[in-house]
């Protein structure tokens, strides 16, 4: 979505606000589509003191996989972003700061590149998440599995010292 700026650019105190639902399902991430609803878009541009400031928050409802168990479950993902707004650089080049066109900005270009860096690498179901057993695959959330552990192999010898007694 693209914004016109120009209305606020050189009058102080001024404010644009800004709503729009951005569509994200195309996305893949690790062979997955997580982002089955829009993406609600919302936010403004401030005027203060001839300098302006963009602010969107992005949320959705993700259908996310847990990392340790890979279990099925709804994920609410929110993104905030912001930056300021300029129709030159003084100073060189600036990650905080967007060059206007003609006035406008890409919002949601904005939203879209945000929200996708604001995902998280690795997805839990809950901080506490036991995951799966290395050996049988049992779901170590639902209970312990039945299988021997084996003693860790550095400690083999002190193992066959306590059988021998």
């Amino acid at each position: 979505m693209v914004i016109d700026v120009r209305p606020i650019l050189h009058t102080p105190g001024k404010r644009l606000e800004f709503q729009f639902d951005l569509d994200l399902s195309g996305l893949e991430f690790d062979g997955r589509r997580p982002v089955s609803r829009p993406v609600a878009v919302e936010g403004e541009v401030r005027n203060t003191a001839d300098l302006l400031e963009l602010a969107l928050t992005a949320r959705t409802t993700l259908d996310a996989v847990c990392d340790r168990c890979a279990k099925d479950f709804l994920l609410e993902r929110e993104i905030d972003y912001g930056c300021m707004l300029a129709e030159e650089l003084q100073n060189g080049e600036s990650d905080e700061i967007v060059l206007l066109e003609d006035g406008k900005v890409d919002a949601g270009e904005l939203a879209r590149t945000a929200f996708i860096l604001g995902m998280d690498s690795k997805t839990l179901c809950s901080k506490d998440c036991k995951g799966l057993c290395p050996r049988c695959g049992a779901n170590l959330n639902l209970g312990p599995c039945s299988c021997k552990k084996e003693p860790d192999p550095r400690l083999a010898a002190l193992a066959s010292l306590l059988e021998n007694k």
